[in-house]
């Protein structure tokens, strides 16, 4: 029962930056949690780690080690990527609002509040606190908005609020050249800037150009000529002009007084310079901040009245991207300003839009619709468009080979998602209201769908179509949905109505109406071995239905609550039910008598809302499970509700084995058991006052789902903020996972090792040598796997060949998954060439003993390869039959003579 958290699907992006770390890996926020995904590989994983809160900036260091996240609470996680665990952690004490690696890796640029703070980068390192800060600029009058290095990472361009854009030199000069110390200003925008960024010279890789970006839809475009070097360009900002006239404090109002204090504190500024001649010290060398700078253009973008909100750009090739408020992005050359591409993705504002490190590729993310799209442009096609559900998901089904999950949602759509993979591949969305439930059919092949919109329908997964709806007289509302074992008979449970309806797969005709229930009919399960289908209600029963031969409730098991779900064991001899005082009743069906209870209320237990007047221990409500689902073997149950927590039960004892907690992200209200009174004010919880301007303020906060539709009065008695709850609970037909469907997302644990470490990655190095070295050693498992990272094929089958007979089983279980359709390939090639027929028969088969689950889990990917193995298999299984055929009589005498001597 060793579950641990996997991956988190249906949610690809919620709001925050995101970053392209080694060209090809995606990495951006999901609530709490970092995803990360392959895009030449099309798999996504999601980091174990969790932040305090929704993560609202990103950053990645150069060679793609170490992560930065940053959450809405200022608390900072230092995440190495490759490992996926947590080195370091820091709180800031003001929001932080950009963040960025230096080119080198050594130095951290962070924006946060007003100020502009240099740390230096903790890497690998074992210290008490790794962070150490270097440097604050408080030169800002605002937010901090932009931040970008120089390629010598001795400079920092940041763009803030208050429409001004600071060169900043990391270099602390000592008195005398203080006023070497002051940043240079780039004047002249009209609204908050949203990117700063420098551009270089390809041929010497240095700063000659810089571009400004605001919100305006402007960009400015600013030349660097060189530093003159003299002091009365850098001296006049550190020293005040003369004014004879005004008295100094603490003098006598003389006037001869006056103008010699004034002489003298001129000379006394200009004190450090006498040795230079007024030039500057060599050893400063070209000052970027202190050079000349010169506004070369300033254009616009021409999408008014939308505001500009993400832009990007690329050194290598000089191209800028930018993202609107309307949907539109454009991809722009510049210097010259030409459009290259200007399009529209929808109508919802784009959140994020960045370069790969080639600059072929463009990322765009939009929150309000959860979606995350990479677009190759210059053939301009899609690399990525994955996009999930706009509200929370309501059901789950798994495909009877656990490949496959199916989603619905209330925003109207199914979705289909590969496990392994983590990635949508259709979606539905032919129905005109919130999808309830989900049932795939026996062949994999068909999924049916049951909606609010009174339609039940059936989607062919190969064609990708509705290819039959199931309909009722009057307009109903459907809550559950139930098929045979046969897939002949489809059955769904009402809202409105309290009745069952029963329909025909073949005709789609309606075959019958089930009726006395008296409430509606949230539970709906065919028995495994037979025709039996059981129904649960809130008219506190469970019925059981007869329903090929009509004779309307075989059996009713009254309760003294309402009955929420219902759910058949795997094998038909046990029915399980959960009612609205948090108890599980297993019945069993066959003799109609009450098996077990196990009391939940304790266990399932959540937080306290912000809204609760009570406390989280004399609160009733949510106390109690919504969802039900028995594992394969029928020995534990899982079991979830309107809580933080999903229990898992041993049915024969009783007992509690597991409870999850399936996040702990405070942005959701419900995490909390105890709240703090120093939060709640007059005006009611300090968490849940508006105190934005909303019409202007784009913040991380305002590209949240979690104010969709919840601005209309009475709509939402927190304001919108989401609760944390589990609507649905699925365990694959292999046993090793299960999913469950929470305001998180669909969250997926997995008995199996998501991530392999190998070892041999650190200290040995992989050499045909250390092959060789590994076989005279008489360590066939080390060989074998240092030939499969070479990737050497004469390699790979010498160590396969250096294997004795004895040692195959000890051998194969030692090789990693990542390795096996190498090594099938390797086995492919031998069986078609090689003389060793058995040996290699040997080697399969106990490759399939070893890893089936694993083969079977990864099907999709080893597919190719399976099939060659097959091939070569069934080719040299016809030439030993053929030669068997055409030789029967010969053998036959040869045996028959062997016997007689």
């Amino acid at each position: 029962m060793n579950f641990r958290f996997q991956n988190l699907i249906g949610a690809p992006y919620r709001g925050g930056n995101v970053v392209v770390s080694n060209n090809t890996l995606l990495i951006s926020s999901v609530g709490n949690r970092i995803s990360v995904t392959d895009l030449l590989k099309s798999q996504t994983h999601t980091l174990p780690t969790q932040s305090s809160s929704n993560i609202a900036r990103i950053a990645v260091s150069p060679d793609g080690n170490f992560l930065l996240a940053v959450d809405d609470r200022n608390r900072c996680h230092f995440i190495n990527l490759p490992r996926r665990i947590v080195l370091h952690r820091i709180s800031f004490k003001k929001p932080v609002s950009a963040v960025r690696f230096s080119p080198d890796g050594a130095l951290l640029a962070v924006g946060t509040g007003k100020l502009l703070q240099i740390w230096r980068s903790p890497g690998f390192k074992k210290d008490f606190f790794a962070f150490e800060l270097v440097r604050t600029f408080a030169d800002c009058d605002a937010k901090v908005t932009a931040l970008d290095w120089s390629p010598d990472s001795n400079y920092v361009l940041a763009g803030s609020k208050d429409l001004t854009v600071r060169l900043f030199c990391l270099k602390k000069f000592d008195k005398e050249l203080a006023a070497l110390n002051k940043p240079f200003l780039f004047l002249g925008h009209r609204d908050s800037v949203v990117g700063a960024f420098f551009g270089v010279d390809n041929k010497t890789n240095r700063v000659c150009k810089a571009y400004t970006v605001t919100r305006d839809c402007y960009i400015f475009s600013w030349g660097y000529s060189g530093n003159e070097g003299k002091f009365e360009e850098l001296g006049g900002e550190g020293s005040e002009p003369p004014s004879p006239g005004t008295p100094e404090k603490g003098s006598d109002g003389d006037g001869k007084a006056d103008v010699e204090a004034n002489v003298g504190m001129m000379v006394k500024k200009r004190k450090g310079f006498d040795n230079y001649g007024g030039n500057l010290p060599e050893e400063c060398g070209n000052l970027l901040h202190k050079g000349k700078w010169e506004r070369l253009r300033k254009d616009n973008f021409s999408q008014a009245p939308a505001k500009l909100a993400a832009c990007d750009y690329h050194r290598g090739l000089d191209l800028v991207v930018v993202g609107f408020s309307n949907g539109v992005f454009g991809l722009y050359q510049m210097p010259d300003f030409v459009c290259i591409h200007l399009l529209s993705i929808s109508r919802e504002k784009i959140t994020t839009a960045v370069f790969n490190d080639l600059g072929n590729w463009l990322t765009f993310g939009c929150a309000k619709l959860g979606q995350l799209l990479v677009w190759e442009w210059r053939s301009e096609s899609y690399i990525l468009k994955q996009q999930g559900h706009y509200f929370d998901v309501n059901c789950l089904a798994y495909s009877p080979d656990s490949q496959f999950l199916a989603t619905g949602a209330d925003d109207n759509k199914v979705k289909v998602w590969t496990v392994s993979s983590g990635f949508c591949f259709v979606t539905f969305s032919e129905h005109t209201n919130a999808v309830t439930a989900l049932h795939f059919m026996a062949s994999n092949n068909c999924l049916l769908s049951a909606s609010l919109d009174g339609t039940v329908r059936a989607w062919d997964l190969f064609r990708y179509r509705n290819f039959r709806t199931f309909t009722s007289p009057s307009s109903r509302q459907f809550v559950s949905l139930a098929s045979d074992q046969s897939g002949e008979v489809i059955c769904a449970g009402t809202l409105d109505s309290f009745e069952i309806f029963v329909w025909s797969m073949k005709t789609g005709r309606l075959l019958d109406i089930l009726s006395g229930h008296e409430g509606p009919v949230h539970g709906l399960m065919f028995s495994p071995i037979n025709a039996i289908l059981a129904s649960s209600s809130w008219d506190k029963t469970v019925r059981l239905w007869d329903v090929f031969e009509g004779k309307g409730a075989v059996e009713t098991f009254n309760h003294t609550h309402d009955v929420l779900t219902v759910v058949y064991r795997p094998d038909g001899k046990q029915l399980a039910c959960s009612t609205l005082d948090g108890l599980i009743h297993f019945w069993d069906p066959i003799d109609g008598l009450l098996m077990y209870t196990i009391e939940g209320r304790r266990d399932i237990a959540g937080g306290r809302l912000m809204t609760d007047r009570r406390s989280a221990a004399n609160s009733s409500s949510g106390k109690c499970f919504t969802s039900l689902c028995y594992s394969a073997d029928g020995s534990y149950i899982l079991a979830g509700g309107s809580s933080k927590f999903i229990c898992m039960y041993d049915i024969a004892d009783q007992v509690l084995l597991h409870r999850f907690q399936i996040t702990h992200n405070l942005s959701l209200d419900g995490v909390l058991d105890v709240l703090n009174s120093k939060n709640m004010t007059a005006a009611g919880p300090l968490d849940l006052i508006d105190d934005d301007n909303s019409d202007v303020e784009e913040g991380i906060d305002k590209q949240t789902q979690g104010k969709l539709g919840y601005d209309l009065p009475g709509s939402m008695p927190n304001h919108g903020r989401s609760v944390i709850r589990t609507k649905c609970l699925r365990i694959a037909p292999t046993g090793r996972s299960w999913a469950a469907a929470t305001t998180e997302g669909v969250l997926v644990y997995s008995m199996d090792e998501s991530f392999i470490f190998d070892p041999t990655d650190l200290d040995i190095d992989v050499t045909p040598e250390a092959v060789d070295a590994a076989l005279s050693e008489a360590q066939p498992s080390s060989a074998l796997i240092l030939s499969l990272r070479l990737n050497e094929d004469t390699l790979i089958k010498k160590c396969i060949f250096a294997v004795s007979p004895v040692d195959i089983p000890a051998v194969v279980s030692s090789v990693p998954l990542r390795y096996l359709q190498r090594l099938i390939e390797a086995f492919t090639d031998l069986l078609e060439s090689c003389p060793y027929l058995e040996f290699i028969l040997r080697w399969c088969q106990e490759l399939c003993k070893t890893h089936g689950h694993s083969i079977q889990q990864n099907s999709r990917n080893l597919l190719p390869s399976l099939k060659s193995l097959q091939k070569a298999m069934t080719i040299l299984h016809q030439d030993l039959a053929d030669t068997c055929s055409s030789n029967e009589y010969l053998l036959r005498y040869l045996c028959s003579t062997g016997a007689n001597k």
